[in-house]
């Protein structure tokens, strides 16, 4: 008696969920790292920082989600997650050292690209997992949030804002596809 064939394969249209979920999980913990990044520059005593915190606070929460769904599916996290660390932390930094409204743009920028990565997930995942389907679609309206509140504190007023944003959503398309093979 041989074996039974994996039930997904590359290329059969159906949702990879080990790569789905590993670069949810990923992304989640670059979003808690850029905010690390931002609020260790700006202080606890920016007005800025309770932003930053309260989005920080909900990020955690969809990462410790993600990082659950890992162990209960047995999926291994990417092997670029020390790189995602240090990335994360230092875009946080750098968008934060050039003001508060720079990392206003930071956040509006990977925020409009997890929406776009969160849309497509689901219309993947179609009728199939209906769980993890609505684990998306209500993180994605918490994204959705995150880049409201930037462009409402001054996100485009950044000098520069088209540039860097363009810039920031490259390097997340950039991480989404990494992630989800390595």
């Amino acid at each position: 008696m041989s074996a039974a064939p994996p039930r997904w394969r590359p290329g059969d249209g159906r949702a990879d969920l080990p790569s789905m979920i590993r670069v949810d999980q990923a992304g989640e913990y670059g979003a808690t790292r850029i905010y690390a990044g931002q609020l260790a520059v700006l202080g606890p005593r920016h007005p800025t920082s309770r932003l930053i915190e309260h989005m920080a606070l909900q990020e955690k929460r969809h990462l410790d989600t993600f990082d659950q769904m890992m162990v209960e599916r047995c999926i291994r996290p990417t092997a670029l997650h020390p790189l995602w660390d240090v990335a994360g932390y230092w875009l946080g930094a750098a968008t934060a050292l050039i003001g508060p409204a720079a990392a206003m743009a930071c956040t509006a920028a990977v925020e409009t690209e997890i929406d776009k990565h969160y849309s497509e997930q689901r219309r993947a995942l179609g009728d199939d997992e209906p769980d993890l389907g609505a684990t998306i679609a209500e993180f994605q309206a918490e994204e959705l949030e995150h880049r409201d509140t930037a462009l409402q504190h001054g996100a485009e007023s950044t000098f520069g804002y088209p540039v860097l944003s363009a810039v920031i959503r490259a390097g997340c398309r950039a991480a989404i596809a990494l992630s989800k093979r390595i």
